[in-house]
């Protein structure tokens, strides 16, 4: 994406062995192969849904009813019966009613407790390390973000990028190390050990060509991964009921759908100056039917002066890095700062605006703008956590 608003760049490396493990997608930091390798097997396709139910089958009880040696006339009476109480009147099982929260847990303390003591430990073990949960625990909004994912990934190159976006195309170019893009919204870690397997993508670059001397391919992102989105949307911004966000360089939507099922936000804006992306998110906002709460605006975030004043909740996810010069960066932070100014409303930003404006002259005096307000990183319990990626998403109190 080209311009002041684009999603957010990030840069990480495919690792030359092993899976590109999640921390494999931090921004500028480099990961070892065991760290991103150890304990990241996935089980895919597995079905979790077993129904058991305490009272005896149909064809138990025609097998019993044959064993007292009822006559087959009886038994022509008696079968039908116990079957229709078996299925019901509409042919099905009747469903079990789902136990409360207290009393999951003392069938679950029940099922340990009788657990023979040689085969405790590695229960407990199981427990702990299975992803045989996991898809118990997935909701259907997180579905329906990984279908836009896989919308999206047929109707763009794996790169995720446009020739439109000519500065990034040139940055990345003049960036010293080869470099691709993955889109982290796009392609999680199994996706790409899926490329790689394919051929279609490869995690190392030869440094003497005809050699065996390999060295880590950089890859970055522009997008929250999923694992991110929900980390946002679930632990770092408040009730968002009645609230305004607004997505300074939307690129893909991927903020913007995601606070449509993750959160109660009245709108949700998404500000992108490159005309393909605007186009690829109207297509999926009018296919999932999102329209009535997500509105895309094309244009420079330097034109939306009111967008910005009325926002509740501002995201900038790195959104000049790779777009934008040091000098067009300065004037767009400036701007920012000076639109930004509703009193308690909030700013997300990757990565700290400290970091952001070290290296840039400009006249942001952050301590009469903002309040960094303290982020707990360890609420995020699920599996495979990118500890690194969420230490990079700070939120700030507009004073």
């Amino acid at each position: 994406m080209g311009g002041a608003a684009v999603g957010g760049a990030r840069r990480a490396e495919l690792l030359p062995c092993g899976r590109a493990g999640s921390g494999g997608r931090g921004r500028g930091r480099r990961q070892t192969a065991e760290r991103a390798r150890a304990g990241r097997v996935r089980k895919r396709g597995r079905a979790c849904a077993r129904g058991t139910f305490r009272s005896v089958s149909p064809s138990r009880m025609r097998a019993r009813a044959r064993a007292g040696g009822r006559a087959g006339s009886r038994r022509a009476r008696f079968v039908p019966r116990l079957a229709r109480a078996w299925f019901g009147a509409r042919g099905a099982p009747p469903r079990r009613r789902a136990m409360e929260l207290a009393a999951a847990r003392r069938a679950v303390l029940a099922a340990v407790r009788g657990t023979r003591a040689a085969d405790l430990p590695r229960l407990l073990h199981w427990m702990r390390n299975t992803h045989d949960f996991d898809e118990l625990v997935v909701s259907n909004n997180d579905v329906v973000l990984r279908n836009i994912a896989e919308d999206l990934r047929n109707r763009l190159p794996i790169e995720a990028m446009f020739s439109s976006e000519h500065q990034a195309v040139q940055k990345m170019h003049q960036h010293p190390l080869p470099m691709i893009h993955v889109d982290a919204f796009l392609y999680d870690d199994d996706d790409v050990d899926s490329l790689c397997e394919e051929g279609k993508m490869s995690r190392s670059y030869c440094t003497e060509c005809g050699s065996y001397k390999t060295a880590s391919l950089e890859f970055i992102s522009h997008s929250f991964s999923l694992m991110e989105l929900k980390f946002l949307y679930h632990h770092v911004l408040p009730d968002l009921t009645g609230k305004v966000v607004v997505d300074v360089g939307s690129r893909l939507g991927a903020v913007l759908f995601a606070g449509y099922l993750y959160s109660s936000a009245s709108q949700l804006y998404g500000v992108e100056m490159n005309a393909d992306f605007c186009q690829l998110q109207e297509i999926m906002i009018t296919k999932y039917e999102f329209i009535d709460r997500i509105k895309v605006v094309h244009a420079d975030i330097c034109t939306q002066p009111s967008l910005l004043q009325k926002a509740d909740v501002v995201v900038m996810n790195n959104v000049f890095e790779y777009f934008l010069d040091r000098q067009e960066q300065a004037r767009a932070w400036e701007f920012i700062a000076c639109n930004v100014r509703k009193r308690g409303s909030l700013l997300v930003t990757v990565p700290s605006l400290e970091e952001s404006l070290s290296k840039l002259q400009t006249g942001v005096q952050l301590s009469q703008w903002v309040e960094e307000v303290q982020l707990n990183y360890d609420v995020y319990v699920e599996k495979d956590v990118d500890r690194e990626a969420l230490e990079q998403i700070h939120l700030y109190k507009i004073l």
